[in-house]
């Protein structure tokens, strides 16, 4: 080429054709291009290989590059690590004067990582590479003022520094009270500004990290709908790598790996369970089995729709009401019979008694105007409602008497009429039994795949729905009312089919009625000296 037709880049030792300028204009801005054709991975079985990222590590890179906070929960053996070194050197050499660190689990591991990322960078080729200033072991400084180094995970690492990057591997593994004091101390440092990215397998349920990964995961706004961003209340953006998603295993090699190891370590290893030190109503293999959820098909207002109003089929509907001043929240849920589907979902927790009652109104006017105007629809449309009428409850019925019974649609159940009663209000009174018993109902719906379950919402509220005494309650800080309104739900089921034997004839050949009466306790926790 012509003297001419070259470019001298001040930084680099090289000169530069068109194409290769162009080549180096790409990599500068975007971490695929620079990945896929510059680095080289050392493959366990096939040695140094081009690292051909697949489809989820180029959406681990795609949210590396696009949000300043991310977690992620990977499987074993899935290149968690290799995708975050590509991306990490790529960082370091097309952002002068950043400041990246690793923290790992242990500092062997740390020093591992910055193994592969010196192997990495010396796969690079000279005309796209950055030289470096000082190579060390444990760190790398290169000749535009950017510095990779690593460290291990204790309670003073970060401390002081200013970071561009802070980059934490299998922080699920970190001593619990060294991950939170660490935690709690780079608090300050990542406030000033930079990224932080967080990758690890699963370990136990109450971790430091599963505590970021849950809040990650709570991506929902307080009517329960989906944040636009798709991030969490701490804004992390979550991301889960699972077996299944890489393209070279199959079923064939999920069995080998069962049989080696066995199906609970599997889960923990491969499908991403976290170890729970709590008992939770529906059993680890029905919660895995239910996914994440789905998103709604249309939303009325805050009113969430996951199904069509379908002709011919009866519709349950339960409210469980809150005060509405940020606390609780208030909860209703629409199922349909005799499918047992989810049908639709509200929650807010600011909303007054008189709104809850409202929105409630809302739901079953429109599911009622839908099923009389559909041709198909023979008859009334079978409707029934209720709400729990404890404490709230009370406001609740007033408001319900003020407005009109008459202008609720479908019957209105109420608590069977017990002998020596003084008193029969209106509505579902709970007690410890009969919510044991509607707990009983919904565990052994769920785990049978009778209920179809579509919520996001209400399936992370049931992740989280443990064993609390001889009862079951939401964890510390997590809510369950979306669960309580669908335990309403449950136990008008259960009132219906006692007294309406149409009722009971749609249901024999879903639901076997008569299967579970008995509740299964909470195993008690005992602690050994």
């Amino acid at each position: 080429m012509p003297q001419n037709n070259a470019v001298k880049l001040p930084f680099q030792r090289t000169t530069y054709t068109p194409n290769r300028m162009a080549e180096l204009k790409q990599s500068m801005v975007d971490p695929i291009f620079f990945i896929e054709n510059y680095i080289t991975i050392k493959h366990p079985r096939k040695g140094p290989i081009p690292f051909h990222l697949f489809p989820y590590q180029r959406e681990m890179i795609n949210i590396y590059n696009s949000y300043d906070r991310a977690i992620f929960l990977t499987g074993r053996q899935l290149g968690k690590t290799e995708t975050t070194v590509g991306y990490l050197l790529w960082y370091a050499m097309f952002n002068p004067s950043s400041n990246i660190l690793i923290a790992a689990n242990v500092y062997k591991q740390a020093l591992e990582i910055m193994r592969r990322i010196r192997y990495a960078y010396e796969s690079v080729p000279d005309y796209v590479k950055f030289g470096v200033r000082n190579y060390a072991k444990e760190s790398i400084e290169f000749e535009n003022g950017s510095m990779i180094q690593s460290q291990a995970t204790t309670e003073n690492t970060g401390r002081g520094l200013s970071i561009s990057i802070l980059y934490v591997d299998e922080f699920a593994f970190v001593p619990p009270n060294m991950a939170e004091a660490f935690w709690t101390s780079i608090q300050p440092t990542l406030s000033a500004g930079g990224k932080c990215f967080i990758t690890s397998t699963p370990n136990s349920d109450v971790d430091q990290f599963s505590q970021i990964w849950r809040s990650a995961n709570d991506t929902l706004d307080s009517y329960g709908n989906e944040n636009p961003n798709g991030v969490g209340k701490n804004h992390f953006k979550a991301f889960k790598v699972t077996w299944d998603k890489h393209p070279e295993r199959d079923e064939k090699w999920a069995e080998q790996q069962r049989s080696a190891i066995g199906d609970k370590k599997f889960e923990r290893e491969h499908e991403c369970a976290f170890i729970s030190v709590d008992e939770t109503l529906i059993d680890s293999h029905a919660l895995y089995r239910m996914g994440d959820g789905d998103k709604p098909i249309a939303e009325r207002g805050n009113v969430r729709f996951y199904e069509e109003i379908l002709p011919n089929y009866t519709y349950l509907i339960g409210l469980d009401p809150s005060m509405g001043v940020g606390r609780d929240n208030a909860a209703i849920q629409v199922f349909r019979l005799p499918d047992m589907v989810q049908v639709a979902e509200w929650m807010h927790n600011e909303t007054r008694v008189d709104g809850q009652i409202r929105v409630l109104l809302q739901i079953m006017t429109y599911i009622w105007n839908e099923l009389k105007s559909n041709p198909q629809q023979q008859g009334n449309p079978d409707i029934y409602w209720t709400l729990e009428n404890n404490s709230l409850g009370e406001a609740s019925l007033r408001v319900v008497a003020e407005t009109g019974e008459e202008k609720f649609p479908g019957e209105f159940i109420h608590e069977p009429f017990k002998r020596g009663s003084k008193r029969n209000r209106k509505g579902l009174h709970t007690t410890f039994k009969n919510k044991q018993i509607a707990c009983s109902k919904l565990k052994s719906y769920i785990e049978r795949d009778v209920m179809k379950i579509h919520s996001k919402a209400l399936i992370s509220e049931l992740k989280n729905y443990v064993a609390k005494g001889m009862s079951f309650e939401g964890k510390p800080g997590v809510k369950d009312d979306l669960v309580s309104a669908t335990l309403i739900v449950i136990r008008l089921i259960d009132i219906i089919q006692r007294w309406d034997p149409n009722f009971s004839d749609k249901l024999k050949d879903v639901i076997d009625l008569e299967d579970d009466d008995d509740f299964l306790e909470p195993m008690p926790v005992g602690i050994l000296n």
